[in-house]
């Protein structure tokens, strides 16, 4: 049915879909949708010895990046062996206790994602592999067609009506004569980015997205080394740091060391939100340690407040919150306190569920107010980002039903102005669903905004930004907002400021 120029009217249960210059005739509970990785960490292992117990707390360790799935996979004499679970409403240890005590091997990857099931086992012209990745892919329909094209004719691991993306990446890397030009083949076809782990039975093959917008690190003990995406993940099973992959670094990991099979790109990008939001606190990219981070960022948004507010506490939104909080009372001399504690060990992180209903219902559910430090008190707040704004409103208006006297908030990033077109760390589909986007849209009086005016609100000087600004703070009931900027955000940070990805603030590309 693919193409057919007969095929004049469609059943109600068919409909059509553009492949670039070809017509698919598809059944409509089949969609394809952009195709897209949420958060997710990822770590390997190769070993002397069973690998099995460090595979499994490695990628444990990364749960605070995702909720939705979990997988291992392992090689062994026997071959390889693979477990996905759900984790959705059970923790990755819970769910995965008894595969460990089934599988075993000297080798071994393993993920914690929010996007399709994997690791995938894939049998090819190459060999057979385990793959693993986080990243994003945004040209997904031009590269099913190309796959197709080159004689790939389906795919199998579908999730309900979505090709896996995972299963996508190795089908570009088998179109190559070797792995590594494979790894290659595919990261620079991708536009978004790719970071992958592969398991061979000769060793592991670790990859860093040719931007370096994610981390993949290396660590060494006596016996084993392993590939990881948070850097402290592997401090407690007796690894030590012995090497960051740099941008389009491409690896081959054996339990006796690690070869450079392609070396790194001059040019980086690696994503600010690392330090600001989603990375663990004692992790560590590119040198910079994610709590030190944060808490030189509060301290410079309290140097540019100049201490205009008689303000009883400084306190953190629960967890990304805190250590920026922390900075900012200690700069500011203003005590640190915690208003409300966030009940964590049944609530699930408030940004997963699909719904913002849902979302809304958690944020509020979990949050359990300290009425002494609340009622009549001004109150300061850090949140690392304002995204829609829904939530931070929800959490202000908690405080106002609890007493509190005044409540500014300052966001520990600058204004979102951007989708992120490399990774996704929100649910959000539009641009439009920023606060920032809909604030500007209602001010300007069109969604046609001009990258020029667009320009005038993210400058921090411009009456544009002011008034955006001040908007943002009546339609959320704050009684003042401010953000950071972004020099402090780069200045907090310390690397070069060239080698950071600052496009969700400024909307430059590479």
């Amino acid at each position: 049915m693919m193409g057919c120029p007969y095929l004049l009217s469609l059943p109600k249960q068919f409909r059509k879909e553009r492949f670039g210059r070809k017509t698919v005739i598809l059944c409509k509970n089949f969609t394809l949708k952009r195709m897209c990785f949420l958060l997710g960490g990822i770590f390997g292992v190769a070993s002397k010895n069973d690998c099995i117990t460090d595979l499994f707390f490695g990628i444990d360790f990364h749960s605070h990046l995702g909720t939705r799935r979990g997988g291992m996979a392992v090689y062994s004499e026997e071959g390889f062996n693979r477990a996905i679970h759900n984790i959705e409403n059970a923790p990755f240890r819970t769910k995965f206790e008894r595969d460990i005590l089934e599988m075993s091997g000297n080798m071994g990857i393993g993920c914690i994602s929010d996007s399709e099931p994997q690791p995938l086992i894939v049998r090819s012209h190459l060999g057979s592999y385990a793959i693993t990745t986080v990243g994003r892919i945004n040209n997904e329909a031009e590269l099913i067609q190309r796959a197709f094209d080159s004689g790939a004719a389906h795919f199998l691991e579908m999730s309900g009506d979505k090709i896996n993306a995972t299963e996508l990446v190795a089908s570009l890397i088998n179109q190559k004569d070797n792995l590594v030009e494979g790894i290659r083949y595919a990261q620079e076809s991708i536009d978004g980015s790719m970071t992958m782990l592969l398991l061979t039975k000769d060793g592991l093959y670790a990859a860093r997205d040719l931007k370096g917008r994610t981390p993949l690190i290396i660590g060494k003990k006596e016996d084993a080394y392993c590939a990881s995406f948070e850097s402290f993940a592997y401090l407690n099973l007796g690894y030590e740091h012995e090497h960051e992959l740099g941008a389009g670094e491409i690896d081959f990991i054996t339990a006796d060391g690690y070869e450079v099979k392609k070396p790194a790109e001059k040019k980086k990008k690696i994503c600010a939100f690392l330090w600001t939001y989603y990375g663990y606190p004692t992790s560590s990219y590119e040198g910079v340690g994610v709590e030190e981070m944060r808490y030189r960022c509060g301290s410079i948004l309290a140097k540019n407040d100049e201490n205009k507010y008689h303000l009883d506490y400084v306190a953190g939104v629960p967890d990304s919150g805190v250590a920026h909080a922390v900075g900012y009372s200690n700069t500011c001399n203003t005590p640190y306190a915690r208003p409300f504690i966030k009940y964590t060990p049944t609530w699930a992180r408030s940004f997963m569920p699909t719904t913002q209903a849902r979302r809304n219902q958690i944020a509020h559910m979990k949050l359990i107010p300290v009425d002494s430090l609340i009622r009549d008190k001004s109150l300061l707040f850090i949140d690392d980002s304002i995204v829609r704004g829904t939530q931070m409103r929800e959490t202000v208006d908690f405080l106002y039903r609890s007493g509190a006297k005044e409540v500014h908030i300052r966001s520990a990033c600058p204004p979102i102005m951007y989708g992120c077109k490399y990774l996704n760390f929100s649910r959000s589909t539009s641009e439009m669903d920023l606060i920032t986007r809909q604030v500007i849209r209602d001010l300007e009086g069109t969604e046609e905004v001009s990258e020029e005016t667009l320009k005038e609100y993210m400058d921090c000087h411009s009456q544009k930004y002011q008034n955006m600004l001040d908007e943002i703070c009546k339609r959320l009931n704050f009684t003042s907002l401010g953000y950071q900027t972004i020099e402090g955000t780069l200045e907090a940070i310390g690397i070069d400021p060239d080698d950071v990805c600052t496009y969700c603030w400024t909307g430059k590309e590479d």
